[in-house]
C-alpha cells in the first residue's frame, strides 16, 4: 500500500538582509495511515515542515523538494486554488497555541460552519448539526451553550477542542498538530490526546504531531523523528527510543527527569558541530 505523504530532500530557507537563513535543510519521510512525532527543541525546523507540507510558508520563502507528494498530488506542481481547496478538506493543520488562531470577533460555532461550507454544499440547518456533533465528538459538554460563544468566553482547554473539531469537521485524511497540548496542563493533554488518538483510530487518519516534548512524542505515536539544525537526525519507532543512537537523542533523553533518582548537577546537552552539517 502505497504512503499517504511522501517528503524527499524537503528545503525551506527565507532570505534576510544578513544572507540566506536554512530553516528545513533536506527532511525527508513517509507517512502512512498512523502517528508520527516530529521532536526536536524550538527553531529545528518542525513547524516549517509542517508549514510546507500545508503550502502556509510565507510568500518570500523558498521551498525545494525532490518529492512532495499527497496521495498521489504533487504539492509542488499544485497551483494555489488547488491547495486551498486541499485545506481543510483533505489535509488541516492545528497551529500553535490555537485558542488564538480563533477569530475574536465571531461566534465559535459560526467560524466551524464557515469551514463546513467553504468546501461542501450544505444547508444552514446541516451545517449546523455537523458542527454541533463535531463539537460533541471532541467532548464538549452542552455544544449547543458553546456553539454560540466567542473565543474569549472558553478556556484553554476548549479553545484547543474547538481548534480540533474545526479542523476535523470536514474528514480530513492528513492531519498536522503543531504542539497543541504545549499551553495545557497534564490531565487536559491526557484528555486532547485521547480525543485524537480515537479520531485518528476511527477516521483512518495520518497524523503528524510536532512537538518538543519527547516523552509525550514517544508514548502517544508510532514512530518518532528527531531533528536538529532543520535536519532529521534520527528515526525510529516509538518503541525503541530508549536505543536510540544519535547522540543529540541521547542527549535530550538524558536530560528528562527520572522519579527516584537524584541528579546534581543537572545533565546539560553537549551540541556537536557535526550535527549541523
Amino acid at each position: 500500500m502505497s504512503p499517504l505523504l511522501t517528503v524527499e530532500n524537503l528545503r525551506v530557507s527565507f532570505p534576510t538582509r544578513t544572507g540566506e537563513v536554512n530553516a528545513v535543510r533536506g527532511v525527508s519521510f513517509t507517512l502512512g495511515r498512523e502517528r508520527l512525532g516530529i521532536v526536536g527543541e524550538s527553531g529545528s525546523g518542525k513547524s516549517q515542515t509542517g508549514r510546507a507540507i500545508m503550502g502556509l510558508t510565507p510568500g518570500h520563502a523558498k521551498i525545494t523538494a525532490d518529492r512532495l507528494n499527497f496521495d498521489g498530488v504533487d504539492l509542488l506542481s499544485a497551483s494555489k486554488r488547488q491547495r486551498r481547496d486541499m485545506r481543510g478538506k483533505r489535509m488541516a493543520m492545528i497551529l500553535q497555541d490555537p485558542k488564538y488562531s480563533l477569530n475574536p470577533v465571531m461566534p465559535i460555532g459560526k467560524q466551524i460552519i464557515e469551514t463546513l461550507r467553504t468546501h461542501e454544499s450544505v444547508s444552514g440547518r446541516q451545517a449546523r448539526d455537523r458542527a454541533l456533533a463535531m463539537l460533541e465528538a471532541v467532548q464538549i459538554r452542552d455544544p449547543e451553550r458553546v456553539f454560540d460563544l466567542y473565543p474569549h468566553e472558553v478556556s484553554g482547554g476548549m479553545g484547543q477542542r474547538i481548534m480540533i473539531a474545526m479542523m476535523l469537521v470536514c474528514g480530513p485524511e492528513l492531519l498536522i498538530a503543531d504542539e497543541p497540548t504545549s499551553a495545557l496542563d497534564v490531565t487536559v493533554q491526557l484528555e486532547v490526546l485521547g480525543i485524537l488518538d480515537k479520531l485518528v483510530a476511527e477516521r483512518g487518519m495520518g497524523l503528524i504531531f510536532v512537538s518538543h516534548d519527547l516523552r509525550l512524542v514517544s508514548s502517544f505515536c508510532d514512530r518518532v523523528l528527531v531533528m536538529y539544525a532543520g535536519r532529521v537526525v534520527e528515526e525510529l519507532p516509538s518503541a525503541n527510543l530508549a536505543a536510540a543512537q544519535h547522540p543529540y537523542t541521547r542527549g535530550l533523553l538524558n536530560c528528562l527527569p527520572t522519579i527516584g533518582s537524584h541528579r546534581h548537577p543537572l545533565p546539560v546537552l553537549e551540541r556537536q558541530a557535526e550535527w549541523t552539517q
